[in-house]
């Protein structure tokens, strides 16, 4: 049983959290399956909006999905989440991942 199955199981047995989110966002975004990624993402981040790994993950999802309005919005929030926390590490992170996306070209 692969850890995205396990973590499906947990969520079908109604143990939903935003960390059980993010760990299936994170899971499916590791198996190149970024349209899973973002909704488990989505919902990490409206259980919990202080969660600023969520926020950063959840750009990285709506990026891969080349949505990068959205994406940018996600790092915005996120590194306001993160920066309000004084998660000082993960606002810079989020600033490199919001600058890459916006260098990207656009359609």
């Amino acid at each position: 049983m692969s850890i995205i199955d396990n973590f499906e199981a947990m969520l079908a047995r109604g143990q939903d959290s935003a960390l059980l989110r993010y760990g299936l966002g994170n899971a499916y975004l590791k198996a190149q399956q970024p349209d899973r990624a973002a909704e488990h993402l989505a919902l990490a981040v409206r259980q919990d909006p202080d969660y600023s790994a969520a926020w950063k993950l959840y750009g990285q999802a709506l990026a891969a999905l080349g949505q990068h309005p959205q994406a940018i919005d996600a790092f915005d929030q996120g590194i306001a989440t993160a920066e309000r926390k004084g998660d000082i590490q993960a606002a810079k992170e989020m600033r490199v991942f919001r600058k890459r996306v916006e260098q990207l070209p656009r359609d």
